[in-house]
């Protein structure tokens, strides 16, 4: 359940082997989910896989990722172009692609689910025999994940109209600020809006008396070249927020039946721009174990997942770490091959 990517991605590779599959997804017609927008190019070939080619997806081209750490700013290449894609349009394709293959479509929102049914809005209670469950950053009621700790991390979005400053300082590269508590992500996306994403603790964001946007006039006046990219941030801005991210968590079991996927399977830190690719390698590899074993195959592959992602969560964790220590960030960054080294271990291969 879920019609994000994760859902939708597992949903197509159910209904193109024969199966008919079903979404349930609360939205009529996706929204712009908080996340980076940041494909990368190894989501891209998964992509591909599903029959969503670059030019279809139509995002912005991304070469660079360039990192701000103190008052220093590094640039390295990618291993190969990703792009900016905003999540609207993603889920939009994905989900369009999943029902010409077969799949079917309930708009509902589900709030329970037990090792038998899944509890609708409307009271209604379906059995259920094999879940994938890819409900993203959003835990449902009766497979909740921990959200302990007395500083949770926040995640914090805004998006600025084009402009030709913003596409000038941007331009073809990924940013990342590291900032006291946390770091934020700056791209552009297929619109040409700039998507600015920000992670970081609770306590930072009280410090700016709980207002979202007095944290980013403050992270503003510590960085200048953060502050060139607000430039034309408006005075009352739309910024979505999202609470208790427990990044670094993996599931490692699961009831037989119950495929977890994604954001439910894992969470990586956003810098690592993989939590989609996480999303697409969880789908194809709870598939291919539920054709091979049925319901039976979910615990099995929960632990396998869980120990793939170990490496990608554990060097995205180190690379976030060392936000707090900008020279240490820096030479890493200027070490021949060890960036591209750190980008290549953040990802989850498929199979």
């Amino acid at each position: 359940m879920g019609a994000g990517p994760a859902g939708s991605a597992a949903a197509i590779r159910l209904a193109l082997a024969g199966t008919v599959p079903r979404l349930i997804d609360q939205q009529v017609i996706p929204g712009d989910a908080l996340c980076g927008g940041f494909l990368s190019w190894a989501t891209i070939a998964q992509l591909a896989e599903l029959g969503l080619t670059t030019d279809q997806l139509g995002g912005h081209r991304i070469t660079q990722i360039a990192l701000f750490a103190g008052e220093r700013e590094e640039r390295l290449a990618l291993p190969a172009p990703g792009i900016g894609l905003s999540r609207h349009r993603l889920d939009s394709l994905l989900r369009t692609t999943a029902q010409s293959a077969g799949a079917q479509l309930l708009i509902s929102r589900a709030t329970l689910l037990s090792p038998t049914d899944l509890t609708l809005d409307d009271g209604a209670a379906i059995p259920w025999d094999s879940l994938f469950l890819a409900t993203g950053k959003h835990d449902l009621r009766g497979v909740g994940r921990p959200h302990g700790g007395d500083d949770p991390e926040l995640g914090l979005r805004l998006k600025l109209d084009s402009h030709p400053s913003l596409h000038d300082l941007i331009g073809d590269r990924i940013e990342l600020h590291m900032v006291d508590g946390g770091y934020v992500g700056l791209l552009l996306q297929e619109d040409g809006r700039a998507n600015i994403c920000m992670a970081v603790r609770k306590s930072r964001l009280a410090a700016a008396e709980g207002r979202p946007v007095a944290l980013f006039h403050q992270l503003a006046d510590q960085s200048p070249a953060l502050a060139a990219r607000l430039a034309s941030l408006p005075a009352d801005p739309r910024i979505d927020a999202i609470g208790h991210v427990p990044y670094g968590w993996r599931a490692r079991n699961s009831w037989p039946g119950l495929y977890r996927l994604g954001d439910q399977a894992a969470v990586i830190p956003s810098l690592a721009g993989e939590g989609t690719g996480i999303a697409f390698a969880s789908a194809q590899r709870a598939v291919q174990r539920w054709q091979a074993e049925g319901r039976e195959g979910a615990i099995v592959y929960q632990r396998d997942f869980a120990r793939r992602a170990v490496l990608p969560l554990a060097t995205a964790a180190a690379v976030r770490s060392l936000g707090s220590h900008p020279t240490l960030l820096r030479a890493l960054a200027r070490a021949p091959g060890a960036a591209a080294l750190a980008m290549r271990l953040t990802r989850i291969t498929p199979s």
